[in-house]
């Protein structure tokens, strides 16, 4: 149909989500390592016109809610300035037995502190 699958949206937030936290110093490589895991526990979006192939596409991430033990990631879309998609994810932060933890502190840290980029 020419226009990008609607399903790849979550695949783009994960990368605007990575690109965020490599933004502000730190990588989910790192997070790993340390033994904790973000599991997406909801996702929330709305298509409000379509992407389509080749498109130059920017997605901004932001941090909405950083609770004890749970984030929340928003999410916009857009085409040279229009926003195509706006979207949230949920995110429980897990140990490597993939129990529910505290958010680490230089995670917090750096979920706290404004990303040089502008979070795009």
């Amino acid at each position: 149909m020419g226009v990008v699958y609607y399903a790849n949206y979550p695949v783009w937030f994960e990368v605007g989500r990575a690109a965020l936290l490599r933004g502000r110093g730190m990588t989910y490589a790192d997070l790993e390592r340390r033994g904790y895991h973000l599991p997406v526990s909801g996702v929330r979006y709305r298509l409000l016109a379509p992407a389509r192939y080749d498109d130059p596409i920017l997605v901004e991430t932001g941090v909405t809610a950083l609770r004890s033990r749970a984030i929340t990631f928003a999410y916009r879309v857009l085409r040279e300035g229009a926003l195509l998609v706006e979207g949230e994810t949920d995110h429980v932060c897990v140990d490597r037995a993939m129990r529910p933890v505290r958010i680490p502190d230089e995670l917090r840290r750096a979920l706290e502190r404004p990303s040089p980029d502008g979070d795009r």
